[in-house]
C-alpha cells in the first residue's frame, strides 16, 4: 500500500528528500571504482541514500551489477567468506553449471568448492572441503575483482552490518587480509565495496581506530536534511490524504526528532491515522505519546543494563557538560576519577548509546531515546 509517510523500508525518488549533495558525491565515488565506508545510527537512511544513488546511476546511463549481503548474523570467518563468494558468483552465474564453472575457474586451487548435495538442499552455492587456511582466505577476497577485471563490468558490493566483523573471535584473520587486497588492488577500478553499518563506534574502531583501510576507503558521511525540506514533506503527504497541519506544529517535531526521518514518517503516519481534516495539537500529543510507547520497553532494557557511573553521565550529557573529566564535573555527578569517566565513556561507547566527535563533544545517537531520558528517567523538563 502506498503511504505518504514510508518508514518500512527505504524510500527512493518521490519520497527521497534532500541529501543532493550525497548522492552526487557516493555516485562518483562508485563510478571511480572507490571503495566506501557509510556508517551512521540506525535508521538515518544510509540504505535510501545507497538506493537513490544506484537509481540516479542508472539514469545517467551508468551500467553496472549490484550484489548485497549483510553481516549481522556471521560470527566466523568461514561464514562471512563464503557468503562474500555466493554473492559475487551469484551476481555472474544464474545456472548450476555456470556456478561449477566459476568456482573451477576462480577458487580451483582452494578449499572452495561447489557442492552439489549442499546446493540441492540447501541452495548453499560455496562449501568447504577442508579446513580454511590463509591461501584461501586471499583468494576468495580477490575474487570479486578478478570477476569484474574478466567481465570488463563495473561491479558494486554491500556489505550490510559490516561491523559485526569486529565480533569474530580473532577479526584480523579477515580485516588484515582484506586491507592488504584493498591496497594490492588499487590499480582496478572495476569494482568497490560498499561497507555499511549501523553501530558508528564499532565501524569507527574500524576504520578509523586502526590504520586499517585508510586511504583505500573512503568515509561518506550523511548530511543533515534542511528543516524547510522535512516540512514541505510533511505537508505534502497530510494534503495528500485531504489534510491540513500548522507548520509551526511540524517545524516543532522536526526539532524534537532532530530532523531523523524515520521517526518523523513514523510520528506522521500515526497522526494520519488519528486524525481528518485539520489536526490540532493535541493529535500530535498523543500520537508522540503512541509513538514512545512502541519503544519504551527497548529504552527500559538500555537503561536497566547501565551502571550507575553510566547513568551519571548520561545525565551530564542531557544537561550540557562536554569536560567531563573536570574536577567540579566529577564531584557533581559522582564519576570518581577521570580514569573512571574514560572507562564509563568507552563502556556508553560500546553499546552505542553515546558517541563523539572530533572534539569530543557527546551526543545521543537516538534523538527518541535522548527526550525519553530526559522526561521520562530523569524527569526534567523535555
Amino acid at each position: 500500500m502506498d503511504t505518504p509517510f514510508p518508514y518500512a523500508q527505504y524510500v527512493t525518488g518521490k519520497h527521497f528528500i534532500g541529501r543532493k549533495a550525497d548522492v552526487t558525491l557516493l555516485g562518483n565515488l562508485l563510478s571511480q571504482g572507490e571503495h566506501v565506508a557509510l556508517y551512521e545510527p540506525p535508521k538515518s537512511g544510509k540504505t535510501s541514500l545507497i538506493q537513490q544513488t544506484l537509481y540516479t546511476m542508472r539514469l545517467g546511463g551508468k551500467a553496472f551489477t549490484v550484489g548485497q549481503f549483510s553481516a549481522l548474523n556471521i560470527r566466523t570467518p568461514e561464514e562471512f567468506l563464503l557468503r562474500l563468494g555466493a554473492t559475487v558468483l551469484k551476481m555472474i552465474a544464474f545456472t548450476t553449471e555456470e556456478i561449477r564453472t566459476m568456482v573451477q575457474r576462480y577458487l580451483g586451487n582452494t578449499h572452495f568448492v561447489f557442492d552439489p548435495v549442499a546446493f540441492s538442499a540447501h541452495n548453499q552455492i560455496l562449501s568447504l572441503n577442508w579446513e580454511m587456511d590463509a591461501d584461501d582466505v586471499m583468494a576468495l577476497l580477490r575474487l570479486p575483482f578478478r570477476v569484474a577485471a574478466d567481465k570488463g563490468d563495473r561491479m558494486i558490493l554491500i556489505i550490510d552490518e559490516f561491523q559485526c566483523l569486529g565480533l569474530l573471535e580473532d577479526p584480523d584473520v579477515i580485516l588484515r587480509p582484506l586491507d592488504a587486497v584493498l591496497r594490492e588492488e588499487q590499480a582496478r577500478r572495476l569494482f568497490s565495496f560498499v561497507f555499511c553499518g549501523s553501530a558508528m563506534n564499532a565501524m569507527k574502531a574500524l576504520f578509523e581506530g586502526s590504520r586499517l583501510f585508510s586511504r583505500v576507503v573512503e568515509r561518506v558521511r550523511l548530511s543533515p536534511i534542511a528543516e524547510h525540506e522535512i516540512v514541505d514533506h510533511v505537508q505534502r503527504g497530510f494534503l495528500s490524504s485531504g489534510k491540513v497541519i500548522n507548520q509551526d506544529l511540524i517545524v516543532g517535531a522536526c526539532r524534537l526528532f532532530k530532523g531523523h526521518v524515520w521517526y518523523i514518517n513514523q510520528f506522521a503516519s500515526i497522526c494520519d491515522s488519528m486524525s481528518r481534516g485539520y489536526i490540532m495539537e493535541p493529535v500530535l500529543v498523543d500520537a508522540l505519546n503512541c509513538l514512545l510507547s512502541i519503544y519504551e520497553p527497548q529504552f527500559v532494557s538500555t537503561v536497566s543494563g547501565l551502571t550507575t557511573h553510566q547513568i551519571s553521565l548520561l545525565r551530564a550529557t542531557i544537561e550540557g557538560s562536554i569536560r567531563f573529566s573536570s574536577a567540579d564535573i566529577i564531584r557533581k555527578y559522582g564519576l570518581n576519577s577521570s580514569a573512571n569517566v574514560k572507562r564509563v565513556k568507552d563502556a556508553l561507547m560500546k553499546k552505542e548509546v553515546l558517541c563523539f566527535d572530533e572534539y569530543d563533544v557527546p551526543s545521543f545517537e537516538d534523538p527518541i531515546f535522548e527526550y525519553w531520558v530526559k522526561k521520562y528517567y530523569f524527569e526534567l523538563p523535555a
